[in-house]
């Protein structure tokens, strides 16, 4: 009996062992971004990389900024061991002028259930304008775009659209798409690779949501570290028309409900 109830206590204690090793780990490849000297109107945006080192999928549930400016997205799936997540953080510098310091709360469950990440930078004049030295020149990243302009065609208003851009770096240090600056606030960005180095390309994509009816010719500023041309217009064209939902909405004579 005794030698039974032995070995019952040797194998809970294993399993409670095995379980408390059974676990998601966080590791964050840096927990602080500095954008530097950005210009008034940025939409600065970056990508904090996240991998679970531990031996359980990883599940992001939370992710809390300190305040509205902040805008985050996140891997929403599991993320399984050994793989890689992405949290991007998103600045909006309207109105915004001085040096800034946010933070982003992550939550996991992870055994350290709880990550702070920061980013920081310093909002400049909207036409900002830096004074560097010939050699700081010849060693700066320089940004080449195949194309500058592209037409959608017909979108309905309020739809969401993206359009690609191909991006090369013809400089000599790794190029950073910084932000995207729009006057209506109606373009976001994303990068298909963070640090472009030289000589290499990246596919840049512009998600539009056009507001406005009748046709839109939105130009967009690319801001990035390369310092003789900080910033490339593209522009973004579009016939927006009204929502087919609208329309039938309309056609059958219906009212819409409003919300309550």
């Amino acid at each position: 009996m005794k030698t039974k109830l032995y070995f019952l206590f040797i194998f809970c204690l294993a399993f409670t062992a095995n379980k408390a090793f059974s676990q998601a780990e966080i590791k964050l490849e840096k927990e602080t971004h500095d954008f530097g000297t950005i210009a008034e109107g940025t939409q600065a945006s970056y990508e904090f990389k996240v991998k679970n080192v531990g031996n359980q999928p990883l599940i992001i549930s939370a992710v809390q900024p300190s305040c509205g400016c902040t805008t985050p997205e996140w891997t929403r799936e599991p993320i399984q061991p050994g793989k890689t997540g992405l949290i991007k953080a998103m600045y909006n510098s309207t109105g915004r002028p001085g040096p800034f310091h946010k933070s982003i709360t992550v939550t996991t469950n992870a055994a350290t259930p709880t990550q702070v990440l920061y980013i920081k930078g310093d909002v400049g004049p909207k036409d900002l304008k830096l004074n560097y030295t010939p050699e700081q020149k010849a060693m700066s990243p320089r940004l080449a775009l195949g194309s500058t302009t592209y037409n959608f065609g017909k979108l309905e208003k309020g739809q969401k659209a993206v359009a690609k851009f191909t991006v090369k770096n013809n400089g000599r240090e790794p190029l950073v798409i910084q932000g995207v600056k729009s006057s209506c606030n109606c373009v976001s960005f994303k990068v298909s690779e963070q640090n472009i180095k030289a000589g290499q390309t990246a596919t840049l994509e512009l998600t539009y949501v056009p507001m406005v009816l009748k046709d839109q010719n939105e130009v967009v500023n690319i801001l990035s570290n390369d310092i003789i041309m900080p910033d490339i217009r593209l522009t973004l064209r579009a016939n927006v028309v009204e929502s087919l939902a609208t329309q039938n909405m309309l056609r059958e004579g219906k009212q819409p409900v409003p919300f309550r």
